[in-house]
This record gives structure tokens, C-alpha cells and sequence, in this order.
């Protein structure tokens, strides 16, 4: 197994220990804080990963890079406004994805600038090790936001898109989600057929990331330079 690989699995080893349990926290956070205490109550409004990790989703997630954690349970009943309080619930968990994404691309472009003085880095694979760690836990966390905004059920993208569907058309998609899901579970792990358009998106946000934290570049070059 080359370094890179070895690096590539540890990573994904973190997002499953420490990002998907982020992601499946911010729900329950704002599922508590919108009136629902039933995460609170089942255990899950903590960043424990042992309380969020899901073996299968677990091993997907090693081996394919694509997979997922314990949905958190919410009632929506709980919420002033069910809709609205279901949407923002689900669009928690995509933002934490993507806000953790930007600190990470902060925190490489701070690395980066330092090592330009350094002549530890300069002489070593030290940097090219630490930046392609960065390069793969901002891309995974970009693909998880990505992937969880899509609108097939039981995804986030499901619960926000039905913030803006009638309430006949919910509760029909809600009859048939897990044969919808089953079925896009099978076409994107056997067929592929994201793998385009996602690497499509996360260049895009990637790139905009990078536009979006040119500050740090600016701060950097007036202490480095």
C-alpha cells in the first residue's frame, strides 16, 4: 500500500470518528433548540461517536469513501413549525459538512504559508504529506454536504426540498423512502452514477473556498514577507 493510500484511509478513519459525528450532532443541536428534545432524550445531542457510528455506513465510508452515520431521530411534531423546523434540522448537518471544510482550507493555507519559511518543509515530503491530508478532508466533507443535499429520501436534501412541496407530496414520498433510497443506494454504489456530477460540484466549492479565504493569504504574506 503506497503512503498515499495509507494517508487517504487514515483520513476517512477521522471522518468517520469525528466529522460524521459533527454532522449528525448539528442536527440534534438545532432539532433541540427548534423545541425537539427526542435526540436529546435517545442520547444523540453529543459529539460521541459511539453514539452516532453506524457499522455499515462505516465500512462504505472506508472502503468507497461514500457512507453514513445513525440518523438522528426527530419529531417534528415538537417544532412551532413542523416544515420549517424539519428543513433547518436537516440543513444542520450539510452546513457543519461545509463549514468545517472552510476551517480546514484556513488552517492549509496558514500550514502553507509557514512552510514557505521553513526549512524543515522545504527539504522534506513533511508539507506535500500534510497538504494532501487537507486535500482529502476537504473534499470529503465537501462530497458528505453534496451527497446529503440531494433530494431522495432519507437524505437532508429530502427534508428541506419538502419545505417547499405540498403536504400530499410529502407524506407520498415518506410511504415509499426506503424503497426509493434502497434503489439510489444500489445505482450510485454499482453504477456510479454521481461520481461526474459531484466532482463537478466539490471542484466548484472547492474553488470558491479558495476565493473565500484569500484574506488568510493577504494576513500571511504581510507577516511572512
Amino acid at each position: 500500500m503506497t503512503i498515499e493510500n495509507i494517508l487517504k484511509y487514515g483520513v476517512r478513519i477521522l471522518i468517520i470518528f469525528m466529522i460524521l459525528p459533527i454532522h449528525e450532532f448539528a442536527h440534534a443541536f438545532v432539532a433541540y433548540k427548534l423545541g425537539d428534545n427526542t435526540a436529546r432524550y435517545q442520547g444523540r445531542l453529543t459529539m460521541n461517536p459511539f453514539s452516532h457510528v453506524d457499522l455499515l455506513g462505516s465500512i462504505c465510508l472506508l472502503l468507497t469513501g461514500f457512507g453514513w452515520a445513525k440518523p438522528v431521530p426527530i419529531n417534528p411534531l415538537n417544532f412551532k413549525n413542523r416544515k420549517a423546523g424539519t428543513a433547518l434540522t436537516a440543513l444542520a448537518g450539510p452546513l457543519s459538512n461545509l463549514i468545517v471544510a472552510y476551517i480546514a482550507m484556513i488552517i492549509l493555507k496558514i500550514v502553507m504559508w509557514i512552510s514557505f519559511g521553513a526549512e524543515y518543509f522545504n527539504h522534506s515530503n513533511t508539507f506535500w504529506y500534510i497538504n494532501l491530508i487537507f486535500q482529502y478532508f476537504i473534499t470529503i466533507n465537501i462530497f458528505l454536504a453534496v451527497f446529503n443535499l440531494i433530494p431522495i429520501p432519507p437524505l437532508d436534501g429530502s427534508r428541506i426540498l419538502c419545505y417547499f412541496l405540498p403536504d400530499s407530496f410529502e407524506y407520498k414520498l415518506a410511504q415509499y423512502e426506503y424503497i426509493i433510497y434502497i434503489v439510489f443506494i444500489v445505482f450510485v454504489l454499482f453504477f456510479n452514477v454521481l461520481n461526474g456530477p459531484m466532482s463537478w460540484i466539490g471542484d466548484k466549492i472547492f474553488v470558491l473556498f479558495d476565493f473565500m479565504t484569500r484574506w488568510v493569504d493577504i494576513i500571511m504574506k504581510a507577516i511572512m514577507l
